[in-house]
C-alpha cells in the first residue's frame, strides 16, 4: 500500500514547491485533480521538481483526442522515469457538452474505446504501426516524423475513474487501475468495488490483484478536538456535495440510509449548504472517514484498507499544504506510519 496526497492543479511554480514539500514529507506520490487548471501541466511541473510518483486524478478524457492524451502521457512517463499513471474520467454531461463542446454519450462505452485507442497509440509510438478503428475513435495515420518514438520506460499505466457497477467491471477488464470515488465506505468497497472489479478482471483472464485500486480517504485528524472538528466539518461538506449526485445514492442505501441523496438535493436546490452538512450526522460520517489524533490515523488507515487499496490518497493533504503548516506536518506523520507498516 502506497500513500499519496490529493492536490489540485495549481500555478506551475506553486506546484513545484508543493511537490518538493510532499516529497520531503515522505509521501510516495501526488494525485493531481483537473479543474480550472490542467492536471497534465501540473504533473509536468511536479516531475521537474521531485522524484514523486504522479497521477492525473483524473484528467477529463473526451475533450482531448486520444492522440493528444497519449502524446502527453508518453512525455510524462519519460520525464518521470516511468513514475506517471494516466488517470482518465468522463466528467459529467453538462461540463463535457456545454463547457468543452464535446461528445459525451454513451460515456461508459466511449471511455472504453478511448482507453483502447490510447493503448493502440502507445504501441504505435514504439514502432508497431497504427491502425485502430473503434466504435468512436479511429487512428490510422502515424508517420515517423509525427511520432515521439520509443521511450526507455514501460507504457504509462491507465487508470479509470469508476463508481457504478458497469464502469467498475469495465475498468477491471480493460484498465490497469481504478480511481475509486472519494465517497467510499468499507461497505461500498466490500460489496460493490471488489466484486465488480473482480468480475471485470475475470473477463480478461486476470484477477483483481492485477488491478490497482486507488482509494481516497477523508481523514479527521488532529491533536485536539477543536482541530479535528475543522476537518470533520470539511468532510461533512464534501460528503454532502458528492452525495447530492443521484448516481451515488446507492452508496447511502447500502448503509441503510435511503433518501439521503433526495434530502441533500432538496437543500442544495434551496442553497442551504449548512443543512446539507447536517444531513451527514455523526453515525453516517463514521462510515466515510478515518478519525483520531495524528499518531493514530496512519495505523487505522492500514487496518481499514489493507488487502483492498494499492494506493491510499489522503484527500485533505493538499488543503493542509495551502492552509496550515502544522497540519501538513501531521499528514507527514500519517504518511510515515502507513509506510512503516507496509
Amino acid at each position: 500500500m502506497k500513500i499519496d496526497a490529493l492536490v489540485n492543479a495549481a500555478p506551475l511554480a506553486t506546484m513545484q514547491k508543493l511537490a518538493r514539500d510532499f516529497e520531503d514529507a515522505g509521501f510516495d506520490g501526488l494525485v493531481i485533480t483537473e479543474g480550472g487548471r490542467t492536471a497534465y501541466l501540473s504533473c509536468t511541473a511536479a516531475a521537474l521538481a521531485s522524484d514523486l510518483e504522479l497521477s492525473t486524478g483524473v484528467a477529463v478524457a473526451f475533450p482531448r483526442s486520444p492522440m493528444v492524451t497519449a502524446s502527453i502521457a508518453w512525455e510524462l512517463a519519460e520525464a518521470t522515469g516511468g513514475k506517471f499513471r494516466l488517470g482518465l474520467g468522463t466528467q459529467v454531461r453538462a461540463h463535457v457538452e456545454r463547457r468543452y463542446s464535446s461528445e459525451f454519450d454513451p460515456p461508459g462505452p466511449r471511455l472504453r474505446d478511448y482507453l483502447k485507442a490510447v493503448r493502440a497509440i502507445f504501441a504505435g509510438f514504439r514502432g508497431g504501426g497504427l491502425d485502430y478503428t473503434g466504435e468512436y475513435y479511429q487512428h490510422t495515420l502515424l508517420p515517423d516524423v509525427w511520432s515521439p518514438g520509443p521511450i526507455a520506460v514501460p507504457d504509462p499505466a491507465i487508470d479509470i475513474a469508476a463508481v457504478n457497477p458497469w464502469m467498475l467491471r469495465m475498468a477491471g477488464e480493460w484498465a490497469d487501475g481504478v480511481h475509486v470515488h472519494p465517497l467510499n465506505s468499507p461497505t461500498y468497497l466490500r460489496e460493490t468495488v471488489l466484486p465488480e472489479v473482480g468480475l471485470g478482471a475475470a473477463q480478461a483472464d486476470r484477477t483483481i490483484d492485477d488491478v490497482s485500486l486507488i482509494v481516497p480517504c477523508f481523514t479527521v485528524a488532529g491533536a485536539t478536538e477543536a482541530e479535528r472538528k475543522g476537518w470533520r466539518d470539511w468532510a461533512r461538506f464534501q460528503i454532502g456535495f458528492y452525495g447530492s449526485t443521484p448516481n451515488y445514492s446507492f452508496i447511502f442505501e447500502q448503509l441503510g440510509r435511503e433518501g439521503t441523496t433526495q434530502q441533500l438535493r432538496g437543500h442544495q436546490k434551496a442553497g442551504d449548504m449548512a443543512a446539507m452538512a447536517e444531513v451527514i450526522d455523526d453515525e453516517m460520517l463514521s462510515h466515510f472517514v478515518v478519525e483520531g489524533d495524528w499518531d493514530e490515523v496512519g495505523p487505522k488507515i492500514v487496518d481499514r484498507y489493507d488487502g483492498i487499496a494499492s494506493r491510499v490518497v489522503l484527500y485533505f493533504a493538499g488543503t493542509a499544504w495551502g492552509r496550515d503548516r502544522s497540519s501538513l506536518e501531521g499528514f507527514a506523520k500519517i504518511a510515515e506510519a502507513v509506510s512503516a507498516q507496509n
